[in-house]
């Protein structure tokens, strides 16, 4: 009897760890996890106040959450893994120029980012920004002062740039400021280790093929962040206005509080947990809640209580993917006209395309280059200069864009447009390297030939994946370096079979295709797989 008792005994009793993990499924629910975001976000709002002419920029992904849709004035994205201890690095597949520019146009910025850890800064703002911030200015340094020694006309542009012609102050090395600024909580060694690869990090990003001749036009002061959490204590009377600091400031806000335990707090109805950066790893808590459709009903979320959060998220994810699936039915997502001759006798000769120009404060829902066009409901798409491709989304592009003559959809879950021909419309059900790690690999061949066939005829043509940011980045990025040559010129691939094809000689055509589509974030697996299809077809040809 003793015997068979035991299991059940030891059946009741949890562990620390089991009770711990227990308490932390039952404190961090979906309903805890909105209210959270809502508070954090309320904060966010409230620096963001103090400098009004400042745009606010969130960090992707976790930054979205902390920041309506209609004050965002951009995004941009930082990983904290390039900023991790031992681990620090200077992405160039992750420039963020636009980010640069858009400070130095408006006088700086303030970009919003969240972490679940008990700390108060994720490592995105602590290290991997001011890692940044540094190295911009180091090559900005370094690009001034090679065209003051070759005595070029950078110094008569200044002269526009800068208020009341005050160009040696900002032009000359002395009082340009290219020295990292870390906070103050980061060790000595660290930071140490960190100001001994600034010059490695600078060679990397003058060699990757980066515009930093407009980044010096552009930018009046040195890049400069500084760091506000929940934390920080400010007096309202005393705030400085950014136009007196000698420096374009990079204002860091970490929305949520550095406390490790959830807190409990009281609204006029309900009872609930605070969680410090609710809005991280929204896969795990989010049950397919955007944060624009989160924002979009926030206040029936939350005056809902937690009883009928669920389930009130539960019914707008499926509206909205039902919305999406009757419109991909009735109005198709994509559409693509019907072929027309070029107009041109040479088929590489490219006519111009018409862009939309938008300077960088006309509309707050997103920054827009020159080679910007919009769809006829305002949705967006990215001309990459004058190859005649357009990346862009296919949950973006309803109408299709008027200047678009054929479009490669590598959207897995789009619908084929109605009245579209093999020779105007290619499908290529394309997953993520998560999903499948040759998937891109085994579509390449099929899009590089859709590609040749159609900008031989010099027809305009559209990529478009799911979310516009990795695939349709992926597959412009081999397009451009299989069909053009290094000057950008589309050869059919001639200088292709004459050229090595390196990881830098990628990289440099991912800054150019990033200069334009300044939402690209291409995973490192798919570019993995650029590569692989790149080498293999260079193999092919030397047999």
């Amino acid at each position: 009897m003793a015997a068979a008792s035991e299991p059940a005994t030891d059946e009741g009793v949890l562990s620390i760890y089991k009770a711990a993990r227990r308490i932390k499924r039952r404190e961090s629910t979906l309903y805890n996890a909105l209210r959270s975001v809502a508070d954090d976000a309320a904060f966010v709002a409230e620096i963001a106040a103090l400098w009004p002419a400042l745009p606010l920029v969130a960090n992707l992904r976790c930054g979205l959450w902390y920041t309506q849709p209609r004050t965002l004035a951009a995004t941009c994205y930082f990983k904290s893994t390039d900023g991790h201890a031992g681990n620090w690095g200077f992405s160039t597949a992750r420039l963020n120029l636009h980010l640069a520019l858009l400070a130095g146009e408006r006088g700086g910025c303030i970009i919003v980012d969240s972490t679940r850890r008990g700390k108060r800064f994720p490592d995105s703002m602590s290290k991997t920004i001011p890692i940044w911030c540094c190295v911009l200015n180091r090559a900005i340094q370094r690009h001034r002062l090679r065209a003051i020694n070759q005595g070029s006309g950078l110094n008569l542009a200044m002269v526009v740039a800068v208020p009341k012609g005050n160009v040696e102050k900002y032009s000359g090395s002395s009082n340009w400021d290219s020295s990292v600024h870390l906070p103050m909580w980061v060790l000595d060694t660290e930071k140490n280790a960190i100001e001994g690869r600034i010059e490695e990090w600078a060679d990397q990003f003058e060699s990757c093929g980066a515009d930093i001749h407009s980044l010096s036009l552009g930018l009046q002061k040195p890049l400069r962040p500084l760091w506000i959490s929940q934390s920080t204590r400010i007096w309202l009377n005393e705030v400085p206005e950014h136009e007196l600091w000698e420096f374009t400031p990079i204002i860091l806000v970490s929305a949520s509080a550095s406390g490790t335990v959830p807190t409990q707090r009281m609204s006029s109805e309900y009872s609930w947990h605070y969680i410090p950066g609710a809005g991280d790893d929204e896969e795990s808590w989010a049950r397919g809640l955007t944060p624009a459709l989160f924002w979009k009903h926030s206040y029936d979320l939350l005056d809902g209580g937690p009883d009928l959060c669920n389930q009130l998220v539960a019914d707008i994810v499926e509206k909205e993917r039902v919305y999406r699936a009757q419109r991909g039915e009735y109005s198709p997502q994509i559409a693509a006209k019907h072929l027309k001759s070029s107009s041109h006798n040479d088929p590489y000769c490219y006519g111009d395309h018409t862009t939309i120009t938008q300077s960088m404060n006309s509309d707050p829902s997103a920054i827009a280059p020159t080679n910007t066009q919009y769809s006829s409901d305002g949705h967006v798409a990215f001309w990459i200069g004058a190859s005649n491709l357009a990346v862009s989304s296919t949950r973006q592009v309803i109408d299709g864009l008027p200047d678009v003559d054929c479009i490669l959809n590598c959207d897995s879950t789009s619908r084929s447009p109605s009245g579209s021909s093999e020779n105007s419309y290619l499908e290529l059900p394309i997953v993520g390297s998560k999903d499948d790690r040759f998937s891109l690999l085994k579509n390449l061949p099929r899009a590089i030939s859709f590609a040749k066939k159609n900008l031989t005829a010099g027809r305009k043509m559209l990529l478009c994946c799911q979310t516009g940011e990795d695939i349709s980045i992926c597959v412009a990025l081999a397009i451009i370096t299989r069909l053009f040559s290094d000057s950008g010129c589309f050869d059919c691939g001639d200088s292709f079979a004459k050229r090595d094809i390196t990881k830098l000689e990628m990289r440099k055509r991912l800054v150019f295709i990033c200069k334009y589509a300044v939402n690209a974030r291409p995973s490192r697996g798919n570019l993995r797989q650029v590569y692989s299809f790149l080498c293999n077809e260079k193999e092919q040809l030397s047999c």
